[in-house]
C-alpha cells in the first residue's frame, strides 16, 4: 500500500499517550496512528450510513414495506444465520 509522510503538531500529552498505547500493542507510532485513523474513518462512514438509513425509515411507507418484505422472507424460511452486524 502506498504511503505518504505528513507532519502533524499535537500536544505533548497526546503524543505521550499515543506512544504508550503503541508500545503496549507492539506497534510503531505510525502504525498505531494509521490504525486509529482508519477506525475513525470507518466510524464516520458507518455513522453516515446509519443517518441515511434513519432518513429512509422515517418515511412510514418505506418502513412498512421493509417490515412486510422481512415478514415474507421469514415466512418463506429465510436463513438469516450468515447475516453480519
Amino acid at each position: 500500500m502506498p504511503t505518504a509522510k505528513i507532519a502533524v503538531t499535537v500536544p505533548r500529552d497526546v503524543l505521550d499517550a499515543v506512544d504508550a498505547a503503541a508500545r503496549e500493542r507492539g506497534e510503531s507510532r505510525s502504525g498505531f496512528i494509521s490504525r486509529v485513523l482508519r477506525a475513525a474513518m470507518k466510524a464516520r462512514s458507518d455513522a453516515e450510513v446509519t443517518r441515511l438509513l434513519n432518513e429512509v425509515f422515517r418515511d412510514p411507507e418505506a418502513a412498512a414495506e421493509q417490515l412486510r418484505v422481512a415478514d415474507e422472507l421469514d415466512s418463506a424460511g429465510t436463513d438469516w444465520s450468515d447475516e453480519t452486524w
